[in-house]
């Protein structure tokens, strides 16, 4: 069951006497304890569009259903009272530098009517899950950039919101303490049931927590589903930019161009990318094909990574043997799902 449900959601602003559309009929929905990413360069229209699921940004037309309610037709009331469980993280943190820790992820809680103890004892359990309950009393200042973002974490879960949203919350963030962000946000998401919406310029944070992608390009989604689906055969040119920046395996074109030693070939030698495509993909193709077929198959490069738990990624091979033998070993690596790209033959 869709717990976001955006409607062909446009969003036109006025700049310089110019009217241009940051979103233009853009359509989203995303399940109940679903990681759903949005991806786009810079400009693309991303933060614009998830702006509008807690109507921080109204839309200038389309629907914004959310737990089966229709935003736009709510009053102010009851639309402060829908937002108080969308808790929002951003890029720079936006912790109050005058305030400490615990008063940071305190202040969401001032109208709860909980008393001092029961506010005292929430915010503490929300520091602990957050991994961060002994710098309590530090304030922002004192703070790593990772720490900053986990007491943002914890002010953003002090209303026990069902949904999360993050806009670029790891831009900022060195490698080693995005990837320790994004294992906080998996375990949040299991332990809390929190559907969480990640915005996102990083293919990197797309392939390591999110379920579900859809790739914006000057305001509109110009791809979108499953995110082992959308790597392994990614159908938009601004889709497949985003996975060759984060994939060694387009290095071969370089290689090729550069006419570098590596792939100089042999008479009736094929140079082929083999990538997976399908994630139902187990079986030692390379040793059993090359057995089978009587063909040698030297491998000059590898990436395999795991994505929704299944193997994706690809093999750079210079194939020799006889020519009806390569062809048939090729054909074969085809009907097992794999994806196939003669590079350069000789």
């Amino acid at each position: 069951m869709a717990i976001i449900e955006l409607k062909n959601i446009t969003k036109t602003f006025e700049q310089d006497g110019k009217i241009f559309d940051a979103v233009k009929d853009a359509s989203v929905s995303v399940e109940k304890g679903e990681i759903y990413g949005i991806i786009g360069f810079s400009g693309a229209g991303k933060s614009t569009l998830v702006r509008t699921i807690n109507l921080l940004g109204r839309p200038t037309s389309g629907q914004v259903i959310v737990k089966g309610r229709d935003f736009l037709s709510l009053s102010e009331k009851e639309l402060r009272q829908e937002r108080k469980k969308i808790g929002m993280i951003f890029q720079h943190f936006n912790l109050m530098k005058s305030r400490n820790v615990f008063e940071n992820v305190a202040f969401p809680l001032k109208h709860s009517g909980l008393s001092k103890e029961q506010i005292s004892q929430k915010v503490h359990s929300l520091l602990e899950l957050v991994e961060i309950n002994d710098k309590d009393k530090n304030f922002p200042s004192q703070l790593s950039g990772g720490q900053k973002q986990r007491v943002a974490i914890a002010r953003a879960l002090a209303n026990d919101p069902d949904i999360l949203l993050c806009d670029e919350a790891t831009s900022a963030l060195d490698p080693t303490t995005t990837k320790a962000i994004l294992k906080l946000l998996k375990k949040l998401n299991k332990k809390l049931g929190l559907t969480i919406v990640i915005i996102t310029h990083q293919m990197e944070v797309i392939k390591e927590i999110c379920d579900k992608v859809a790739v914006m390009e000057h305001g509109k989604i110009v791809e979108q589903g499953d995110v082992f689906d959308i790597f392994a055969n990614p159908q938009n040119e601004v889709t497949k930019r985003f996975i060759k920046a984060t994939s060694n395996l387009t290095k071969i074109e370089e290689l090729i161009e550069e006419d570098s030693p590596v792939v100089h070939l042999e008479k009736g030698e094929y140079l082929v990318r083999f990538s997976y495509i399908q994630k139902n993909v187990s079986e030692p193709l390379i040793s059993a094909t090359s057995r089978i077929y009587d063909v040698t198959m030297n491998i000059i490069f590898a990436e395999i990574e795991i994505v929704q738990n299944a193997p994706i990624g690809g093999t750079i091979a210079i194939i020799s043997g006889k020519k009806e033998a390569i062809e048939r070993a090729l054909e074969h690596i085809r009907e097992e799902n794999v994806g196939v790209e003669v590079l350069k033959n000789a």
